[in-house]
């Protein structure tokens, strides 16, 4: 599914960059009740943490008119630039894949979106984590 951004990336294709590259970025679009509640991940050993950003804010689920010039801000904050690999994550990837395409109408190319994002589809069961996403590729992450 892509969209007006760079490209659509696995869980672990992201993983290898920010490890790989100082210019590059993982920005969290969940809602707060998503971080604390379900989990975020840990980028302690690519020596970073991501930028928590809501694309929605909840419980309105309205689109947060300042997300640009946040993201903007803490991305400057940790050192990146307008070239910065931007990667983008939700629930399932759909709100990061507007998110980096909102990111690369604002100027930034490198805008990626996390293909399965945090948690993936549901499974057979109706439980998330398992099929596909961040935690089914057994990446790091800490719950709440």
């Amino acid at each position: 599914m892509q969209g007006d951004y760079k490209a659509d990336v696995s869980p672990s294709e992201c993983w290898t960059r920010l490890k790989e590259s100082p210019n590059a970025f993982l920005v969290d679009v969940r809602t707060r009740p998503e971080w604390t509640f379900v989990g975020i991940p840990r980028l302690d050993e690519a020596g970073k943490t991501p930028v928590l950003a809501e694309w929605q804010s909840y419980p309105t689920m309205s689109i947060d008119p300042n997300f640009p010039i946040f993201v903007t801000d803490a991305v400057e904050k940790a050192g990146g630039d307008h070239d910065a690999e931007i990667y983008f994550l939700c629930r399932s990837g759909q709100r990061s894949a507007s998110a980096a395409a909102t990111m690369t109408a604002h100027g930034f190319p490198n805008c990626f979106n996390i293909a399965g994002g945090f948690e993936g589809p549901p499974d057979e069961n109706g439980h998330r984590g398992n099929r596909a996403g961040w935690k089914a590729e057994a990446l790091p992450w800490q719950q709440g």
